[in-house]
C-alpha cells in the first residue's frame, strides 16, 4: 500500500477548475445574448419597416430598390460575416504566448 500523498506534491482536485473556465462561460453567455438582443432588434425593424427604400452605390451599381427590412438584414448579414474574417484565428495558431508563460 502507498503512503499518503503530502499535500504540498498533490493538487486538489479542486484546482483543476479554475476561475479562468468560469470567465470563459461567462462571456460566452454575454455574447450569445448580445446578439439574441441584435437579432431581436432586426426582427423588430423587419416588422415596422416594410416600405421599399433606394439604395445608391454609384461606383458599384446603380440605384437599387429593395425593402428596408432586406437591406438592414443585409447590412447586418455583411458586417457579422466581415467581422468574423478579421477575428479568425489561423488552426494551430491560438494564444501560443500565453502558454508559454
Amino acid at each position: 500500500m502507498l503512503p499518503p500523498c503530502p499535500e504540498s506534491l498533490c493538487p486538489s482536485p479542486s484546482s483543476y477548475l479554475t476561475s479562468h473556465d468560469d470567465d470563459m462561460n461567462i462571456k460566452l453567455l454575454l455574447r450569445t445574448i448580445l446578439l439574441v438582443l441584435i437579432l431581436l432588434l432586426l426582427v423588430i425593424m423587419g416588422m415596422n419597416n416594410r416600405q421599399t427604400v433606394n439604395l445608391s452605390l454609384p461606383p458599384i451599381l446603380k440605384t437599387l430598390k429593395l425593402s428596408a427590412a432586406l437591406m438592414y438584414f443585409s447590412f447586418f448579414a455583411v458586417g457579422v460575416l466581415s467581422g468574423t474574417l478579421l477575428t479568425a484565428r489561423k488552426k494551430g495558431g491560438g494564444s501560443r504566448g500565453k502558454a508559454q508563460k
